[in-house]
């Protein structure tokens, strides 16, 4: 990655909103379109990359690889090759990643709701996620 200018107006901009609203390090952990579509296809449990490329088929593999390196680096994904001709590598969420469960929830209840109420629901389900409430989640009482 390139050195980051820590002097840079950008940077201080950052610093003060990060330390203003704690929802800006979220958004720089999974902020962007691809991310927490990833994150979604893993909270089912491991994947290797052709699996995340089958259920992403509208990712390219440039933005796919970038963010899976971004989402390791952010210590959100664990990616683990196996010495094995062909390359074996798999994908799974890091237990930091695995607290964003019910954050992606969420996200996911609201899509579906506000969908819905816009008239635009497109075959959305919550049957399709990994947990099918909120209790389902570990550490809810």
């Amino acid at each position: 990655m390139t050195l980051i200018k820590e002097s840079s107006t950008i940077q201080e901009n950052k610093k003060f909103a990060l330390s203003e609203c704690p929802v800006t390090y979220v958004m720089e952990k999974i902020g962007g379109y691809w991310k927490p579509i990833i994150l979604y296809h893993l909270l089912t449990g491991d994947k290797r990359y052709s699996e995340l490329r089958k259920a992403i088929p509208s990712i390219t593999e440039k933005m796919l690889i970038q963010h899976l390196k971004q989402l390791e680096a952010d210590n959100l994904v664990i990616r683990e090759a196996k010495p094995v001709v062909p390359p074996y590598v798999t994908y799974s969420l890091t237990p930091s990643g695995k607290k964003l469960h019910p954050v992606l929830f969420a996200m996911a209840n609201w899509a579906i709701e506000d969908s819905e109420q816009l008239g635009n629901y497109a075959d959305k389900k919550m049957e399709k996620f990994p947990a099918k409430s909120v209790e389902d989640f570990p550490g809810h009482s």
